[in-house]
C-alpha cells in the first residue's frame, strides 16, 4: 500500500524510499534522539531501479589479530558494493599481544558478544563477519561470505523504511511488522573510506594493516515497535564522519534495515 511521505525529506543515493504518514500527535509524543542515512541493497530490483535494503556486514576485527588483515581485505572488497554497507568495528581484547589497537572501543567488543547467543556460539573471536545480524562467517572464507551476502540480499521483504529530513538532523522510520520482543534503532558513526595502520608492535609487527569504514561510536537511538516513528541525528559530527541508521530486533539481533547519511 502506498503511503504519504515526509514533507521534507531527502531521498540519499542509491536509496528507493515510498514514505509514510507520521501524525502530528505521534511527533509530539515522540522523543527524538539520533539518525542515519541510506545505500542501497539487493539483486530483487529491476536494472536501473535502486533495491529496497541493503545488506550489512560487520566487520570484528584487531590490528593485534594475526589472521585478520586477510579478512579486513574480503569486507574491504565489498564495501563499494551499492547493495551492502560494510562497517568495520575494533575490538580491544587483543591488546596485551604488545599492540593497542588504535581505534578498539570496549563497547564494539560487547557489540559483538551481543550476537554470541543469537547466532549460537560458544565464544566470539576475531575475524568475525556478521551479515544483517542472522549469520557469522568466519572472515577469511571469500567464498562463503559471498554467498552469504547473496543469500541475504534475496532474503527480506517489506522491511521498515529509513528516510533522512532535508535538514540532516533527523531521520525517519516507518511502519511494519515488529519482531517479537521489539526493535531498536541504532545509529553506527563511522569514517568512510580505507584507513592505514603501520603496526609497530605484537603479532604483526611491520605490516600495514588495512581497515574500511572504521567505526568511531555507537549510539541507539530509541525503541522501534512498528509504528513510525521520527528520531533526531547525533549532534557533532565530524566533517569526515558518516551515520549507519540500523534498525535491529532486540532479542535475536536480526538487521531489519540499514541506510547510510553520507558526510556533510
Amino acid at each position: 500500500m502506498r503511503r504519504a511521505a515526509f514533507a521534507t525529506v531527502i531521498k540519499v543515493r542509491a536509496m528507493r524510499t515510498r514514505g509514510w504518514i507520521i501524525p502530528a500527535a505521534a511527533l509530539v509524543a515522540v522523543s527524538v534522539a539520533a539518525g542515519s542515512g541510506a545505500q542501497p541493497a539487493s539483486p530483487r530490483a529491476p536494472r536501473g531501479e535502486a533495491p529496497p535494503e541493503p545488506v550489512v556486514i560487520e566487520l570484528f576485527t584487531a590490528q593485534g589479530c594475526a589472521g585478520c588483515p586477510e579478512a579486513n581485505t574480503r569486507v574491504e572488497a565489498l564495501a563499494d558494493d551499492p547493495g551492502v554497507i560494510a562497517l568495520t568495528y575494533a575490538v580491544d581484547y587483543w591488546d596485551y599481544l604488545g599492540w593497542e589497537d588504535t581505534f578498539a572501543r570496549p563497547e564494539f567488543a560487547q557489540r559483538q558478544r551481543a550476537y554470541r547467543r543469537p547466532l549460537k556460539l560458544r565464544a566470539v573471536g576475531t575475524p568475525q563477519v556478521v551479515i544483517d545480524g542472522r549469520r557469522q562467517v568466519p572472515g577469511a572464507q571469500e567464498a562463503a561470505l559471498k554467498t552469504a551476502v547473496e543469500e541475504e540480499a534475496a532474503r527480506r521483504v517489506f522491511p521498515p523504511e529509513i528516510e533522512f529530513r532535508e535538514t540532516g538532523d533527523r531521520v525517519g522510520v516507518g511502519s511494519g511488522r515488529a519482531p517479537a520482543g521489539g526493535a531498536e534503532v541504532v545509529a553506527v558513526i563511522y569514517r568512510p573510506g580505507l584507513q592505514t595502520v603501520e603496526i609497530e608492535s605484537g603479532d604483526n609487527r611491520g605490516q600495514t594493516v588495512r581497515q574500511i569504514n572504521v567505526v568511531r561510536s555507537v549510539r541507539r537511538l530509541g525503541a522501534w515497535t512498528g509504528r513510525p516513528v521520527l528520531y533526531a541525528l547525533p549532534d557533532g559530527l565530524g566533517a569526515d564522519e558518516a551515520v549507519a541508521v540500523l534498525v535491529q530486533a532486540q532479542a535475536d539481533r536480526r538487521i531489519l534495515n540499514g541506510a547510510v547519511l553520507p558526510p556533510r
